[in-house]
């Protein structure tokens, strides 16, 4: 048994309910057998059983008052999960389904995404089972506070910084930030995606999203394709999603179709960018709203059925595990020629087979949705340095960013003698800067 393969089985033993843990850390591990054979001195170091562990989970409960004066109560979660090369970093999710399971995953991908951008920022993820739908600005605020109010003891500018995630967007931002401004009596970094007004970054909005296309674009042309002329499919209508539509036209894509949790629509003439803003940014109305507005488009009830359109790229941008095998082969078969993750973990280990066995370009998500943290990470150094960038300034750097991370994992491809196989190259070249800090840093 090799020594990945030990430490894997240990987790597994220890872990047995966490489906998703072990399957981000399944393919994470598997893909560093490489590392450790020319490293002997990680394994001495059992450095792989440190950078699997958490450094801290931080659980708690968090009351609050709904508008019929009824007092609820929900979990929390801040997983700080390695700090080798910066303070933590990484969204905070309200969601239903959210537990620690989600969250160990979220930030251990995290870990390596962070890495990637090659900014000092280390990885950490949480959030609540709290869902923001449905509930008055007034009890969104009340929620937030009391979620702060306990998480403002374990964060701060230098020590974590979290950001939005699913659930969290910008009103949350905003009252979590008010709350930790109270307690604390400090006017601090300590939250990105905050408001212009208030210390946010030009281009957060976007940033995921651009990037998305910013690394898909690099890996077409790293093997001689071009984004003119592709046919998408994108999954999910967020923020993600939205913005990945935007740069995908921009580049020359039609982009035929996109989704929401209760369904997908079909327009054959190409996405109308500014009904779908209107229905999910303005209205937060349904996908289904849109064939009003767009009457020769269809809508389909359930999101599954979206990768059976016919398309060159799909863009997973909605959530995890949701390209299962039987959907990656209906892509292959309808002859897809890339696929680039935009959500964190939409593809299962079996889907991935799938691309792999079918040489279809991947791009994972941590290299290719790190846009998103790599904005946040420059909205750090903005409000340091007490300025704000242009909306252009920040497209350049998060361009130049996602090229490095593209060239970082196709080195680190050639250098382990992989092939060019992303999923390796993205798991080493993001494990290897953290694997050396850590080194360096003793057994702590």
């Amino acid at each position: 048994m090799t020594y990945v393969e030990e430490v894997y089985a240990k987790l597994e033993k220890e872990n047995p309910n966490e489906k998703e843990f072990l399957q981000a850390a399944k393919e994470i591990l598997f893909s560093l057998q490489p590392v450790f054979d020319k490293h002997p001195e990680y394994q001495k170091a059992s450095l792989l059983e440190r950078f699997v562990e958490p450094e801290r989970i931080i659980m708690f409960r968090v009351p609050w008052v709904d508008d019929k004066g009824v007092v609820q109560v929900n979990k929390g979660y801040r997983v700080q999960f390695n700090s080798a090369i910066g303070p933590y970093k990484g969204g905070l999710r309200f969601h239903p389904s959210v537990n620690l399971s989600i969250l160990k995953f979220l930030g251990l991908e995290q870990i390596l995404k962070n890495s990637l951008t090659t900014l000092p920022i280390g990885g950490g993820k949480g959030g609540s089972n709290f869902d923001p739908k449905g509930k008055s600005d007034a009890e969104v605020m009340r929620f937030c506070q009391s979620f702060m109010t306990e998480l403002s003891r374990h964060i701060g500018a230098d020590v974590d910084v979290p950001a939005g995630d699913i659930g969290v967007g910008g009103r949350e931002i905003g009252f979590l930030f008010g709350q930790y401004k109270r307690l604390r009596d400090e006017y601090t970094g300590v939250l990105t995606g905050k408001g212009l007004t208030y210390g946010g970054s030009l281009g957060r909005k976007e940033a995921t999203g651009y990037g998305l296309l910013f690394f898909v674009k690099e890996m077409l042309e790293y093997n001689g394709q071009k984004t003119q002329g592709k046919v998408a499919v994108i999954s999910g209508s967020g923020n993600v999603a939205i913005y990945a539509c935007e740069k995908a036209t921009e580049m020359g894509m039609k982009v035929v179709a996109m989704s929401d949790s209760n369904g997908y629509i079909y327009d054959e003439n190409g996405i109308n960018l500014d009904v779908v803003k209107d229905i999910k940014e303005v209205r937060r109305a349904r996908i289904s709203e849109y064939v009003k507005a767009v009457p020769t488009a269809k809508y389909c009830e359930g999101c599954k059925g979206i990768w059976s359109i016919k398309c060159d790229i799909a863009l997973p941008c909605a959530t995890q595990n949701e390209i299962d095998e039987e959907s990656a082969k209906l892509l292959v078969k309808n002859g897809v020629k890339a696929v680039g993750e935009g959500a964190n973990m939409p593809s299962t280990l079996e889907a991935i087979e799938v691309f792999r066995a079918n040489k279809i370009l991947f791009a994972p998500a941590k290299a290719a949705n790190a846009g998103g943290v790599a904005t946040s990470a420059l909205e750090m150094s903005q409000n340091s340095m007490r300025l704000s960038w242009s909306k252009e300034e920040v497209f350049e750097k998060l361009e130049g960013i996602m090229k490095g991370i593209h060239t970082n994992c196709a080195k680190a491809c050639e250098k382990y003698g992989t092939g060019y196989d992303l999923v390796y190259g993205a798991n080493i070249a993001g494990f290897e800067k953290v694997a050396d800090a850590m080194m360096a840093q003793g057994i702590v």
